[in-house]
């Protein structure tokens, strides 16, 4: 029997509140990484995810709805005094959305500096693919941010991968160039970038996806899958375009969906093109339903 991948998440994993048009309030979860974490897990993937939360009955909530998931939480230290963020999604009647954080004091954001940190790195560093985004280095001090990177060349130095997600958000920077410089150092560790055309384009760094792509470095050899939103992405120079259109009832968490999708075929062992097929297909069911991670249901792509 062939031993399962040991899969690290890091980042930040918050308290979801959302609604749609007309709706009220529901609490739920998200993030980013913790979106892909739980659709990797669902998958059967081995996923850690890699975070600091409070020591409330909350932060225990969100663990124990994680562990039912599958998603292993042995890395989430727990900070005594600190809170999980919160954030807000209002969905309009096309599928888009709008956020609002409370996340300035999140337990996250002091992950590299707490007692058990030490601790939580020594582990990671073991893992055989190491999952980050550019929201992960957003939401950390400079200090943090280089104790990722350097987590990220522990891992490579060990034989592992990197994958590296590009998710811009203005409001987590001072400004675009700073994003950009953190951004830039982070592709130069990583094995897969999955970067957002859109994002790139607000960052100010490419006009087309080809452009992306070479500035994420795929003609030196790294593994680039430019996302493109509707129109597919690109893989390999080629655009591979999503399987059918469908009806966008939310569109959160579509990206990290994708990636869930991708990255679970190529470990085990899928060609880029038809990884990337898996990773529009998991997307394209989670914009079907409501939330960044829908309930899993009879017509899941796991």
């Amino acid at each position: 029997m062939v031993e399962k991948a040991t899969i690290t998440v890091i980042g930040e994993a918050m308290l979801e509140l959302s609604r749609s048009d007309g709706d009220g309030w529901n609490l739920r979860y998200g993030g980013d990484v913790i979106n892909t974490a739980v659709h990797l897990a669902r998958s059967g993937d081995h996923v850690r995810l890699a975070s600091a939360l409070g020591a409330d009955p909350m932060s225990a909530q969100l663990l124990s709805q994680w562990q039912v998931e599958g998603v292993d939480t042995a890395l989430v230290i727990a900070a005594k005094g600190q809170l999980p963020g919160l954030y807000a999604i209002e969905t309009d009647p096309d599928g888009e959305r709008s956020f609002h954080y409370w996340r300035s004091e999140a337990a996250a954001r002091r992950m590299f500096d707490l007692p058990e940190s030490a601790d939580m790195v020594a582990q990671a560093a073991q893992s055989d693919l190491l999952y980050f985004s550019l929201i992960t280095l957003a939401i950390l001090p400079d200090a943090g941010r280089e104790a990722l990177l350097a987590l990220a060349a522990q891992v490579k130095a060990r034989g592992g991968k990197v994958a590296f997600d590009g998710n811009y958000r203005p409001r987590l920077w001072s400004d675009a160039a700073t994003a950009c410089l953190w951004r830039d150092r982070a592709i130069a560790l990583c094995d897969i970038g999955l970067p957002t055309l859109a994002d790139e384009v607000e960052m100010g760094e490419a006009d087309d996806a080809a452009d992306a792509a070479a500035r994420w470095g795929a003609d030196a050899g790294r593994e680039i899958v430019v996302k493109l939103g509707g129109d597919g992405c690109l893989v390999d120079g080629t655009i591979v375009p999503i399987p059918q259109k469908l009806t966008v009832i939310d569109s959160s968490g579509a990206g990290d969906a994708f990636n869930g999708g991708y990255l679970h075929a190529r470990l085990g062992g899928a060609e880029p093109k038809d990884a990337a097929l898996a990773g529009h297909r998991l997307a394209g069911w989670n914009i079907g339903r409501r939330g960044a991670i829908p309930a899993k249901d009879a017509d899941a792509p796991y």
